[in-house]
């Protein structure tokens, strides 16, 4: 079985975070699947690549002091005030890598419910069936339907989002990116709509459920050597105005 290298926990900068996340994508010294759980050093926001910076500004709190980092990967406007956050890295060769899109979310999803499930929590992978008026004024189902455009994450469900099947609130959401070294998932799970959660025993059960879709076996890692010179270089970016600011 493919290894599956589990790494440490670290707590930064929403800069940071990014660029850590991104290197993991870019840099890692191994063609394996590669999983963190990390936190945040202060509030932060982080919004997808594709967003413009006019709708992210008017939709920040006006009240607080926060970091803000535009992500490598797509999707909304995500609160990190109170969630838990995870980036899963696949190399180029995993074969999840090539299937599309909304099949690798889906699956990663369904690895995140079944740890939630596991713990009692009411949670379920969205399915979108969008009513639709047909000519005799009746209403059928849509599978499936596209959503609008990245917003706030947790604002609506999409489909295959989390969501809590007693209240419908989603409760965890995801971007990913592809390119010529892997596949970045960089996911995130509102604390406030899940209750009574040991985390780190979550954390077990959903890697535990990733190993079991990855066909890996799960290895707690050192955390790998990355030329500092790049790291740091890639933080400047990530917290450059021109690059939080380019669309």
């Amino acid at each position: 079985m493919t290894p599956f290298h589990l790494l440490p926990t670290r707590t930064a900068g929403a800069a940071e975070n990014m660029a850590l996340d991104f290197l993991l994508l870019q840099r890692y010294p191994e063609s394996v699947p590669r999983f963190r759980h990390y936190e945040w050093r202060g509030p932060a926001f982080t919004f997808g690549f594709s967003q413009k910076i006019a709708f992210i500004r008017a939709s920040l709190p006006t009240d607080d002091h926060f970091d803000l980092c535009r992500r490598p990967t797509g999707g909304g406007l995500v609160d990190h005030r109170h969630d838990w956050t995870y980036a899963l890295v696949l190399p180029r060769s995993h074969p999840l890598y090539d299937e599309r899109a909304p099949q690798s979310y889906r699956l990663v999803h369904e690895c995140l419910t079944k740890a939630l499930g596991a713990l009692g929590q009411p949670a379920a992978v969205k399915t979108v069936c969008e009513e639709v008026a047909t000519l005799s004024g009746e209403t059928s189902c849509r599978q499936g339907t596209p959503p609008a455009g990245p917003g706030i994450c947790f604002q609506r469900a999409e489909l295959y989002d989390v969501v809590n099947t007693r209240t419908g609130a989603k409760i965890a959401g995801a971007a990913q990116k592809r390119n010529k070294h892997g596949l970045l998932f960089q996911g995130s799970i509102e604390k406030s709509s899940v209750e009574n959660i040991d985390w780190d025993d979550f954390q077990n059960r959903f890697t535990t459920a990733l190993t079991q879709v990855l066909n890996s076996d799960a290895i707690e890692t050192p955390w790998p050597d990355l030329n500092e010179d790049e790291v740091s270089g890639l933080i400047e970016q990530y917290s450059d105005p021109q690059w939080i600011e380019y669309r």
